[in-house]
């Protein structure tokens, strides 16, 4: 496979039920061709997949489950999603980003603002209705991050390579 390989966080069955129901709900229909997710990282070269699936296995087998947050409501502009807060994945995903030294590109290089997409690519209107119905009530709520996953993007549906659960 040639196309690039994206790394996720994994959320526990009911978070992830959660979040594809809000994306189901919000994201258009045409374009909503891959569950909810939080990315990691956008673009590993696919010709080192043997050292990620390699480097994904050890990280997950040295670390528990990190601790995560749904904190907030976020506008994207055109778009919704919620803003995850975790100090570990944010730990992990440095540990992560010192290994594939060299094989980042500037996006994945950067710190990333972590969130879970719910509504994207639609007009601002509709996307600030949205913030503003979700915001509304809104309490911050424990987010369970099960494991890493890493996928081949193929410009529409990703393509599943494998995912590495956290011990503990």
């Amino acid at each position: 496979m040639n196309a690039p390989i994206i790394l996720t966080a994994e959320m526990g069955k009911a978070d992830q039920a959660w979040a594809n129901a809000l994306r189901r709900e919000h994201y258009p229909a045409e374009r909503n061709v891959v569950d909810a997710h939080i990315t990691l990282f956008h673009h590993l070269p696919p010709a080192y997949l043997a050292e990620i699936k390699s480097r994904l296995s050890a990280i997950t087998q040295e670390y528990p489950k990190p601790d995560a947050l749904v904190s907030d409501v976020m506008l994207l502009g055109n778009g919704v999603a919620f803003r995850v807060l975790s100090e570990e994945l944010l730990f992990i995903r440095e540990e992560l980003v010192s290994h594939f030294q060299g094989l980042l590109i500037p996006q994945d290089r950067a710190t990333p603002r972590l969130h879970i997409t719910i509504q994207n690519k639609v007009e601002s209107p509709r996307a600030k209705a949205l913030h503003k119905a979700l915001s509304r009530g809104f309490s911050p709520r424990p987010l369970s991050i099960t494991g890493l996953g890493a996928y081949y993007y193929c410009g529409g549906p990703w393509e599943r390579i494998g995912s590495w659960t956290f011990r503990g």
